[in-house]
């Protein structure tokens, strides 16, 4: 009896210590790699996200007031600074690996610039990437081109629209910009001009006008208000669509239900929002499945009308095949 009792006692307390380790293992505190992959048609994409930032959204959303904005969060069980995401996609045609934007890269600090681990954790590295097109030239879409001055996507071309590009190389313009980081402000042009140069001393710039089919299957389409030249990519394969909007929508739980709110750093706030509703209607309107740097990552869904507005749909989750 005493030796049963010494081995009850010798178990007990071994399940007690295990129970102990396992109360204090540390936090795991992230969340898997950011990578989202399904196929269009005949085309593979992969939604990456570089990660998130806090902004504080109440203070930049335009047309509206800080209260309507705080309101329209609570319902949502949101607030302000709203945790907000930074996407890009890449498409693999079979022939082609092309990525639309780039993320921040370094700029925005540590919770930012993810996107090239995403994409080797996806299974692609950034020197097989053939080709990348830009929807605009903010440092929050094109940061992630270089890495300490070094072009990252080593043997990429650079597709941007001409205007767009014209628009943020001007010294000019940068002239008559106004001190600041944001919007047409002068660090916005000097961070343009510092992250193309290495892509345009190699070369590896090829502007575009207007509507044009980049690669087969992928056109772009002139979306201008949020910057002059900004645009979005239509991706069709097998009759099925995707239209990558690029900003046209910076906050999904305001802008899509009144889509007339606009943000401080728009070039031309009255013109993006007319694009924004313009855009919004064909998506729903067609069902066209469409993607968006800061909607929640992956940024993937339709769009139904709603009163005077629309309801997002996100992309039902597939695990894959």
């Amino acid at each position: 009896m005493t030796k049963l009792f010494a081995l009850c006692r010798l178990l007990a307390m071994s399940l007690l210590l295990q129970s102990a380790a396992h109360a204090a293992a540390p936090f795991a505190r992230s969340s898997a790699p950011g990578f989202y992959r399904f196929m269009l048609g005949g085309y593979e994409i992969t939604a990456l996200n570089d990660g998130t930032l806090e902004l504080p959204v109440d203070q930049f959303l335009t047309n509206t007031t800080p209260q309507k904005v705080d309101d329209v969060l609570a319902e949502d069980y949101l607030q302000s600074p709203l945790e907000t995401s930074y996407n890009a996609f890449l498409i693999n045609t079979g022939a082609k690996l092309i990525l639309i934007d780039t993320g921040a890269g370094n700029i925005f600090g540590p919770r930012l610039g993810r996107l090239a681990a995403n994409m080797k954790a996806s299974g692609y590295a950034p020197s097989q990437v053939d080709e990348i097109y830009i929807t605009h030239m903010h440092a929050d879409h094109i940061g992630g081109l270089t890495t300490d001055g070094d072009m990252r996507f080593s043997n990429a071309i650079v597709r941007v629209n001409r205007g767009e590009l014209d628009y943020w190389l001007s010294e000019a313009n940068m002239a008559k910009a106004p001190e600041g980081n944001r919007g047409d402000q002068k660090g916005s042009y000097r961070r343009a001009m510092t992250i193309m140069e290495p892509y345009i001393r190699a070369g590896r710039v090829r502007p575009f006008d207007g509507n044009q089919e980049l690669s087969p299957g992928i056109h772009a389409y002139q979306s201008a208000g949020h910057t002059p030249g900004h645009v979005g990519y239509m991706i069709e394969s097998q009759g099925s669509r995707l239209m990558v909007v690029g900003d046209i929508v910076h906050v999904a739980a305001i802008q899509f239900e009144d889509p007339t709110v606009t943000v401080s750093f728009d070039s031309n706030s009255p013109l993006a929002e007319q694009e924004r509703i313009k855009e919004f209607t064909r998506i729903a309107k067609d069902k066209i499945l469409f993607a968006a740097a800061h909607v929640p990552f992956p940024g993937l869904g339709h769009l139904q009308t709603d009163k005077d507005g629309f309801r997002w749909i996100p992309l039902n989750y597939s695990a894959g095949k």
